[in-house]
């Protein structure tokens, strides 16, 4: 019987071995260049990392163990991806132990792995697809936040790059006090208050910006959740760096209509 099992066990790493998939280095942030065409937003927090991967950029805090913000721009090409979504989830090699999140923070805590740069944004190629489950690009989020009002605006700003044929960079990330913020697992993760998104139209210069809080039930209204980039801003101690003559003290007046069917079946006929 050891036997077998031992036999077993070993033919499962095997398995385990061959579905890994191999984390590169840490890039310069200008290699980000492309995902931040307005800049690096400034930030004076301490004890920070900037990552800069294949398809977008990131500040992570390496005391909270959680991105500031996570920054990529989406062309309509890429909002229609076809890679299958891996649930590839693990933890950050490029961020020392001790400083990041790592799998066993999330099991029974009752948070989701909750992306900021989401995987439907990255299933245009495998190896952004598996970057995208860094752990270093998720945050603790509720279930229903996740899985409901946030899940349905990762949507909506596929659909805007599709329909409208145009190119859309995209803020997102945690809000959090220092110290006081809730914190998961042994490595204290900490659960953030807030997550936002910042989202800017490149051909318009129009930018909506969101913010929702971290409760378990909330409707699905995108509109009841806009607020001026400025509100973001204050809240983490960033400066985004926006289209010239934004006004960032304006709340965006109505959310951009969005086809989520002409999405769907774009997707369909594409990815056949």
């Amino acid at each position: 019987m050891n036997r077998v099992f031992l036999s077993l066990a070993l033919s499962l790493g095997v398995v385990t071995a061959a579905l890994a998939w191999e984390q590169k280095p840490n890039k310069p942030i200008a290699a980000c260049a492309e995902q931040l065409p307005y800049g690096v937003p400034a930030s004076n927090r301490p004890n920070t990392m900037l990552r800069c991967n294949t398809a977008y950029a990131l500040l992570h805090d390496n005391t909270a163990k959680i991105p500031i913000w996570v920054a990529y721009t989406l062309t309509p090409s890429h909002a229609i991806g076809c890679v299958a979504r891996t649930n590839a989830f693990v933890a950050d090699a490029a961020i020392p132990k001790g400083q990041r999140a790592e799998l066993n923070d999330y099991p029974k805590s009752g948070y989701d792995q909750g992306h900021l740069a989401p995987d439907g944004d990255m299933s245009w190629d495998q190896q952004v697809e598996y970057e995208s489950f860094l752990l270093s690009n998720m945050s603790p989020q509720l279930p229903n936040l996740n899985r409901g009002v946030w899940k349905y605006l990762e949507t909506s700003v596929r659909s805007w790059a599709y329909v409208n044929n145009r190119s859309y960079t995209v803020y997102a990330g945690n809000i959090y006090t220092p110290g006081q913020s809730k914190t998961i697992g042994p490595n204290a993760v900490v659960v953030p208050d807030y997550i936002y998104k910042i989202v800017i139209d490149n051909s318009t210069r129009q930018v909506l910006a969101f913010m929702f809080p971290q409760v378990a039930s909330q409707p699905i209204d995108l509109q009841a959740r806009l607020v001026s980039i400025s509100t973001i801003e204050n809240s983490i101690g960033v400066a985004f760096p926006v289209p010239a003559g934004t006004n960032k003290e304006a709340v965006g007046p109505v959310v951009w209509p969005a086809d989520f069917k002409k999405t769907a079946d774009a997707k369909k006929a594409i990815c056949k």
